[in-house]
């Protein structure tokens, strides 16, 4: 199986960038009405560029980034 492909289908979702790269985007609903939203930016041979994770509030408001590649950044306030 491609890597594209493996992607496709863990994320569902993703829009195409230019440079045939692309961005997939994952949403994994929390218990209390919160969004974890993972996003995963690789380039034209689906080499992963940017990974990070980020949560929204009830509201839908963007209130943290996690940055987890190509560095780990921890956890901050948006």
């Amino acid at each position: 199986m491609s890597m594209r492909t493996q992607n496709e289908k863990k994320f569902g979702s993703w829009d195409e960038l230019p440079g045939g790269g692309r961005r997939y985007r994952l949403d994994v609903p929390g218990r209390s009405r919160w969004l974890a939203r993972y996003l995963k930016e690789v380039d034209a041979d689906e080499t992963t560029l940017r990974f990070w994770q980020e949560i929204y509030d009830d509201r839908g408001r963007l209130v943290e980034i996690h940055e987890k590649y190509p560095l780990d950044e921890g956890h901050r306030k948006a």
